[in-house]
């Protein structure tokens, strides 16, 4: 496969469904929301602006990462001695298992982890819930590209990690939604859906960190990460960021967090303000234990 080749992303290929579904849902958001039912937020136009820039700034960012992370991918992929059937269903079914598997640890890192939280939150700082949020995406991809070095190394050519991580990000765009509830309850079991998604958006206190899965909720089911919605979530962060400017929704929690970092005492509470959970704060002269500061959960 040409080089050029392996910098095609899927994603750009969507594009136009995304943009088709985005009109459906509007169009449905008239009919549901007459009076009868849930009360849907629907979408505002400012934040439907923003989000819509940053999934364009998005896939510009992506262009240039992906290129870094093929070289990178391509030397692991040379110097191992592994090499996995591109050609093989197994090898397919392996990889979209890897991604997926991969991708929730690294989401889970990344609200548990203030440095990566600084580059996720700019999706989750919608206080909307609709299919234009799936496009806000971050401008920051080096952390989830680190996440992916095993796959080379298990020999993988870097082209099918890119695809499967493609078609990862594919099927999370239909979960961005609030117009389809609870499906038959096998494939709440096994898969993402748009009630598991929303839970994971909310800020709600028992949905606050929770179902990080990609395509298969599985893996919050076996590690502990799951919660079920049964209360009406409330979308955004727990600190409301209050602006649509997307240079601030990408970079503000990184200067803020650089700035704990310059006004810290010690290289302890330097770290911590970097690696330890949003919302970290050295413990007090009391001596009570740091942790997470009330109302600055993850959202």
């Amino acid at each position: 496969m040409a080089f050029t080749d392996e910098l095609r992303d899927p994603v750009s290929y969507a594009v136009p469904f995304f943009l088709l579904f985005i009109a459906i849902e509007l169009v449905a958001l008239r009919f549901l929301d007459n009076g009868e039912g849930p009360q849907r937020r629907g979408y505002e136009r400012r934040d439907t602006w923003t989000n819509l820039v940053m999934g364009v700034g998005s896939m510009v960012v992506n262009l240039g990462a992906r290129f870094a992370a093929l070289l990178l991918y391509a030397v692991l992929f040379v110097l191992t001695p592994l090499r996995l059937d591109p050609h093989h269903w197994s090898t397919w079914v392996g990889t979209i298992l890897a991604v997926d598997l991969l991708w929730y640890s690294y989401h889970r890192s990344s609200h548990r982890i203030r440095i990566l939280w600084a580059a996720h939150q700019a999706h989750h700082s919608s206080e909307y819930f609709n299919y234009s949020v799936a496009l806000r995406q971050k401008w920051n991809p080096w952390g989830e590209l680190i996440f992916w070095i095993p796959l080379p190394l298990l020999g993988i050519p870097p082209w099918m990690i890119f695809f499967c991580f493609s078609v990862n990000l594919i099927y999370q765009f239909w979960v961005h939604t609030e117009t389809i509830p609870k499906l038959w309850q096998p494939i709440e079991l096994v898969f993402n859906t748009p009630s598991h998604h929303r839970v994971h958006h909310a800020v709600n206190p028992g949905y606050l960190d929770r179902n990080y899965g990609g395509i298969l909720i599985i893996w919050d089911r076996l590690f502990g990460s799951y919660a079920e919605e049964v209360e009406a979530p409330r979308y955004g962060v727990t600190k409301p960021v209050n602006t649509h400017n997307p240079l601030r929704l990408q970079y503000g929690e990184f200067a803020a967090a650089f700035r704990d970092v310059h006004y810290a005492e010690n290289w302890h509470d330097r770290l911590g303000y970097l690696f330890a959970p949003p919302g970290w704060h050295p413990s007090p002269p009391t001596g009570k234990p740091a942790g997470l500061a009330k109302g600055e959960a993850t959202g």
